[in-house]
């Protein structure tokens, strides 16, 4: 009987496979448990890849050597892309993808991974000798040994279900849940919290009147999510628009009482930007509307996902709301929405690797950290199976810095900050989001996909000819006259394209350059001095990225830090003076006596900071 690993991944979902996948494919032994494998890699809510911010998540994972992207092309039934009408730094590919092909997808490529068992297990418990993991004890009384333990337990860790009054445990409605291992946790000594999210209804599509509805098509020439998809040659689907009403918000403020939001029966916090319907209604009561988002959930169903009416009403309340929306009269539900509340570790807890600081070789990702989306789970998959491949392997932990990637930005924001609430990737929470475009995405992280062998070698030549392409067209484009001015300082005018220049230059034409390559070339040139500016500001955050902190320092003490200060220092202890000033309740003028501790221990300030903000970041004598 195979019970022995190097990695234990505990949690099929979008974080589990990412994170079994690259920790196999970095030669680990690795198990991935699931409570249900007819469930691996489910899409429990919308069936939809990608959107505002999450898209580069999805471009990121790909040019680490994951698979959500790959997938997405696959299975996706239509394909468009975000904010166009904006800069590139906020352009974000999103799709609609067959629901059940996605899940079988995924299943099938986890299946087929050299060093990489599926079992169908509930982790119970954890086994642990002097603060490290070295196994889980599974619900069959099996015990799993490895030297590395993940968890990506999405909504399952004492799942709780809210339809009106009906109440019932489950990961998702109908499935089972994880009773014992929240509790495993508490008693390694980690603060374990309760939070909320939600579900609408389902509706059967041949009972929707389509023709009150407003259609929104996919794009004429859909991206691929993937770097490695050449083209989408799949015809497309369309999704359907409509409104709640004066009628449906009468409904629903009439019904409060009914409502286990408002009852208190529900007691946990629930996601700020994709709150319930009654929230929205009860939060926003002076808008006359809101839209309803209609999505097919595949191509061989006609089930269709109603996004924009997440609710945990009472069935007959559910009911009226829909029927009260304009094309669906008539219309039948056959799954009703609820809400779901669930076990998460907030993830102050973590270090950046995402390992846990109180127990050795015990990682965390996805949901259980508090954060929302199948991206940003996926995210947090892969760079916890990366991290826990490394640490078996006794080398450096992978970081990516806010400055280098969207998934920096997560993980910052959650292991520093931490969260109240299920956290979501929003493009303003990355301070260098002109630099972190989906577009580039492979410029970026492929080098490090590269690195751990989870880029194959003809992923990474394609990426050194483009590369070579870029530089070559650039170089060119610097020097080549048209009258007066270079081919870039024509580009760079507000009405000029790329594919414009072919009219002038008959050079350039010849040449024959992809969609991909244009596009980085134009980008570079007409934004130079914003990406310029950026680089700069990149700069000065490195260098304090730079100066660490070691693990030794005492803060208790320093006592000169303000008491509010020495606790969140204690209870993070940050990597970096960067780190350090983004956490929540430590001043600029802690940081100062930080600083100033740090030099009188020998560490060199000035090799962080420059003089000039040295002088600024010193309290005054």
């Amino acid at each position: 009987m195979h019970t022995e690993f190097d990695v234990i991944v505990v949690g099929a979902g979008h974080a589990g496979c990412e994170a079994a996948l690259a920790s196999a494919r970095m030669g680990m032994s690795t198990a991935l448990f699931s409570i249900n494998l007819d469930t691996v890699a489910q899409m429990s809510c919308n069936p939809a890849i990608g959107g505002l911010a999450k898209g580069q998540l999805v471009r990121e994972i790909d040019a680490l050597g994951g698979e959500m992207a790959k997938v997405t092309d696959e299975t996706g039934i239509q394909f468009r892309m975000l904010n166009t009408k904006k800069g590139p730094a906020v352009h974000s590919p999103r799709a609609q993808a067959d629901k059940k092909a996605y899940q079988v997808s995924m299943k099938k490529r986890v299946e087929s991974q050299p060093n990489l068992f599926l079992r169908q297990e509930i982790a119970d418990n954890f086994i642990v000798d002097k603060k490290k993991v070295i196994g889980i004890i599974g619900q069959s009384g099996l015990q799993y040994k490895a030297k590395a333990v993940i968890l990506t337990t999405g909504t399952f860790l004492k799942g709780l279900i809210h339809i009106g009054k009906f109440i019932t445990s489950g990961g998702r409605i109908g499935e089972l849940t994880s009773e014992k291992l929240s509790d495993s946790l508490r008693r390694l000594g980690f603060e374990v919290g309760r939070l909320k999210t939600g579900t609408p209804p389902r509706l059967n599509g041949r009972t929707i009147d389509y023709k009150a509805l407003t259609p929104q098509y996919g794009d004429e020439n859909p991206q691929p999510f993937s770097f490695s998809t050449e083209k989408i040659n799949r015809s497309q689907v369309p999704c359907y628009i409509t409104y709640t009403n004066h009628n449906t918000h009468k409904i629903v403020m009439s019904n409060l009482s009914r409502a286990p939001l408002y009852t208190g029966q529900i007691q946990s916090v629930g996601p700020r930007y994709c709150p319930s319907l009654e929230d929205k209604i009860v939060r926003f009561s002076g808008k006359d509307q809101h839209q309803v988002f209609l999505e097919p959930e595949g191509l061989n169903t006609l089930e269709i996902y109603c996004n924009g009416i997440s609710t945990s009403m009472p069935h007959d309340v559910q009911e009226a709301i829909v029927h009260s929306i304009t094309g669906l009269e008539t219309t039948e539900i056959v799954r009703y929405g609820y809400a779901i509340e669930y076990d998460f570790v907030p993830p102050t807890q973590l270090q950046p690797s995402l390992e846990t600081k109180l127990i050795e070789n015990l990682f965390h990702a996805g949901q259980i950290n508090g954060t929302s989306g199948y991206e940003e789970a996926a995210a947090q998959g892969i760079m916890a199976g990366i991290n826990a491949a490394l640490k078996i392997q006794k080398k450096e932990p992978f970081l990516l810095d806010r400055s280098e990637a969207y998934i920096g930005v997560l993980i910052d924001d959650l292991v520093t900050k931490g969260t109240q609430e299920p956290y979501r990737m929003f493009t303003s929470r990355a301070e260098y989001r002109l630099l972190l475009r989906h577009d580039n995405a492979d410029r970026r992280l492929m080098k490090y996909g590269y690195r751990y062998g989870l880029i194959s070698e003809q992923q990474w030549s394609k990426l050194q000819e483009k590369e070579d392409t870029i530089t070559d067209v650039l170089t060119y484009m610097d020097k080549k006259l048209i009258g007066p001015d270079t081919l870039a300082k024509i580009l760079s005018r507000p009405d000029c394209t790329f594919d414009h220049l072919f009219a002038i230059d008959a050079e350039l034409c010849r040449r024959h350059l992809s969609k991909e390559v244009k596009e980085q070339v134009e980008i570079e040139i007409k934004y130079k001095g914003y990406i310029e500016r950026q680089h700069i500001q990149v700069e000065k955050f490195k260098r304090m990225e730079d100066c660490k902190i070691p693990s030794w320092v005492d803060y208790q003490n320093i006592s000169e830090l303000r008491k509010e200060a020495r606790q969140k220092l204690l209870q993070i202890r940050p990597v970096s003076l960067a780190q350090a000033s983004r956490i929540s309740g430590v001043s600029p003028a802690d940081i100062s006596i930080l600083m100033i501790h740090l030099a009188g221990k020998g560490k060199k300030i000035t090799d962080c900071i420059n003089p000039e903000e040295s002088e600024k970041a010193m309290p005054h004598q």
